[in-house]
């Protein structure tokens, strides 16, 4: 009697390994992974409005904090008039004792158009970590717009 079976009718031993359980495994982690990744992407949260955006009315007696950042890649934090250069380290602690010592003043940032993406994003990350809880992003109207 050929095959699994010898003459006492014990099986012998399989000396093949079956895969495909294995291959079931990996093609439901891979569905599972393809599914999941794209929600693991980090980001800095922004409260948008759900309305066309109308211009900031420019009044003098409110108060903005406006956090800028030039073609150079220096920060400065502006209130009222004066303007302060200040390190990306410092200048989260910064605008937070700036909102303690003035509640309510909305945050603003401007940037030069030359400036990486990346730097914006870093920027309203530590503004994030510090405390503000809405950022306005300034920009300039195309020209020929009134």
């Amino acid at each position: 009697m050929h095959g699994p079976f010898n003459r006492m009718g014990r099986r012998k031993p399989m000396n093949e390994i079956n895969v495909v359980p294995f291959i079931d495994v990996m093609l439901v982690l891979l569905v599972i992974f393809m599914i999941t990744a794209p929600m693991l992407t980090q980001g800095v949260k922004v409260d948008l409005p759900q309305v066309s955006s109308e211009p900031i009315e420019d009044t003098e007696s409110d108060e903005r904090i406006i956090v800028s950042v030039d073609k150079d890649g220096q920060y400065f934090i502006t209130l009222s008039d004066d303007t302060t250069a200040v390190a990306l380290d410092e200048l989260g602690q910064r605008v937070k004792v700036l909102l303690e010592r003035h509640p309510g003043a909305p945050v603003l940032v401007r940037g030069d158009r030359n400036v990486a993406y990346g730097q914006i994003v870093t920027l309203m990350s530590t503004l994030q970590t510090s405390g503000v809880a809405n950022v306005g992003l300034i920009s300039e109207p195309p020209p020929g717009d009134a």
